[in-house]
């Protein structure tokens, strides 16, 4: 039981963070760090 306890758990934080990176992709933000950037978001070098 407890088992699936923090199976659930570390599914919904899963679940939110990738719906937090697609929210993010639609608006037309980064996803990720301006590191890894291709260019084709609003990220700048600093």
């Amino acid at each position: 039981m407890g088992t699936f306890v923090v199976f659930v758990i570390v599914a919904g934080i899963a679940g939110l963070a990738g719906y937090s990176l697609y929210r993010d992709k639609k608006k037309g933000k980064c996803s990720g760090g301006c590191s890894g950037c291709t260019g084709d978001c609003s990220c700048q070098e600093k």
